[in-house]
């Protein structure tokens, strides 16, 4: 047996060390994928995160459930969106961002990390305005008495009525939340560390009501639709608002996986050994 298959034997995680390689690795890989495999896996991305953040809506559809366990519990639901990207495979754009690591290490050039998160982030919006015909046409929203729909227009009118400022830092601290679960995932040897190491720093971003840019290519447009069929409030839920609020979200979430990324990186990153 070889040394790479006793290795792969070990039960227990990876070091922050080997973490921090196997990221480089993983950012190299990304980067050298077809667009069109790339852009169909981010479809599938984008469709996971939008399934976890319906399950999320349908607990905050119950409103008779204390304030503290209902963000608890619709934090833990919305987990299946990270489970299914980590588990599965996919391209998700925030998790991405932790291909800097790559590109620090000089092992990619800003070309390819740009193609990658242009192509990723155009191909989570399309998959995630499937899953709201998906969703919609399946009258998920009508679950509970129409509560279900209520609830996806009281959180997009939620999102877009944030200003500038708390909006951008929600998407900092996401995507912080975000890239520490994935790199949990990635130092996780078996698919049950995967989803045991993902559940507190998802539940808790989500809980706290950070902002996640993929997750808002779900909700803004679900609560758009809902609002312009007559669901909440007349005009609670604008499309320039939707617009506003991807862009903002979008930039805090780089930032927000750039740091950790560049943390990591920062600590850990080997150089190579001069001959």
């Amino acid at each position: 047996m070889t040394q790479e298959e006793l290795c792969a034997l070990k039960p227990d995680a990876l070091s922050p060390a080997e973490t921090e390689a196997k990221a480089e690795g993983v950012g190299c890989t990304k980067a050298g994928m077809s667009s069109g495999k790339c852009f169909v896996s981010a479809i599938l991305a984008g469709a996971f995160i939008a399934f976890g953040a319906t399950f999320f809506c349908l607990f905050l559809g119950d409103t008779t459930m204390p304030f503290g366990v209902q963000r608890l519990v619709g934090g833990i639901c919305f987990c299946l969106g990270l489970a299914l990207v980590l588990c599965c495979g996919a391209e998700l754009f925030t998790g991405n961002a932790l291909m800097l690591c790559a590109k620090a290490s000089g092992k990619i050039c800003w070309a390819k990390l740009f193609k990658n998160w242009g192509v990723v982030w155009v191909g989570n919006l399309v998959g995630s305005l499937i899953a709201v015909a998906l969703v919609f046409f399946a009258n998920t929203q009508g679950m509970n008495g129409g509560a279900v729909g209520q609830a996806f227009v009281s959180v997009a009118a939620g999102k877009v009525a944030l200003d500038i400022v708390p909006m951008f830092f929600k998407a900092i601290l996401c995507n912080i939340f975000v890239c520490l679960a994935v790199w949990i995932g990635f130092s996780a040897r078996t698919v049950t560390d995967k989803i045991i190491g993902i559940l507190l720093p998802i539940s808790a971003f989500v809980a706290i009501g950070f902002e996640h840019s993929v997750a808002n290519m779900f909700f803004l447009p679900m609560g758009l639709l809902m609002n312009t069929l007559g669901v909440g409030t007349a005009g609670a839920v604008s499309l320039g608002g939707v617009a506003f609020n991807l862009v903002v979200v979008t930039l805090g979430n780089i930032v927000g996986g750039g740091l950790v990324g560049l943390a990591y990186w920062f600590i850990y990153h080997k150089k190579p050994e001069s001959k």
